[in-house]
Formats: structure tokens, sequence, C-alpha cells
């Protein structure tokens, strides 16, 4: 199910994105615990806890997850690693 409108919000329930078409690109040994995002028809990016699959999904544009992405490779969130 989508939103009939074709609005997107923070936090909105995840679930109203539907089922079909997430993706863990940063699943690891973590115990099952990861991000998954999924790619809206308008461009954007969404994200959900995969252990919470109806909770809230962050929605993020396409130039926001690049400069993340970019951040993270330039070490710019070594910081958040524990240990």
């Amino acid at each position: 199910m989508t939103p009939t409108d074709g609005r997107f919000y923070n936090g909105m329930p995840a679930s109203d994105l539907g089922e079909h078409g997430w993706e863990c690109p940063w699943s690891g040994p973590n115990g099952g615990q990861c991000v998954e995002t999924k790619q809206l028809a308008d461009g954007r990016v969404a994200l959900r806890q995969s252990t919470d699959p109806a909770g809230p999904a962050l929605i993020y544009t396409p130039e926001e997850i690049r400069a993340f992405v970019l951040g993270v490779k330039r070490g710019l969130a070594d910081h958040l690693m524990v240990g």
C-alpha cells in the first residue's frame, strides 16, 4: 500500500510504504538488526529498522543520502563507532 496522494513524510509508518522493495544494504553479523532502505517513486529514499518494519520511516532526498554516504566514506562518522 502506498499513500494515494503521493505524499511521504518523516515518521510515517513504514508499513504505509508497502512491504515490497525494501533492501538491507548494510546487513551484517548483528543478529538480524539492520537498516532497510526503499527507493520511493519520487526519487527519495526511505529508511526503517528491520526489527520494527511497521515503525516510523525516515525519508531522505537523494542529495541527503549522497552527502551521508560520502561523509561516512571520508570518516566523518567514525566517532559513532563503539570500541
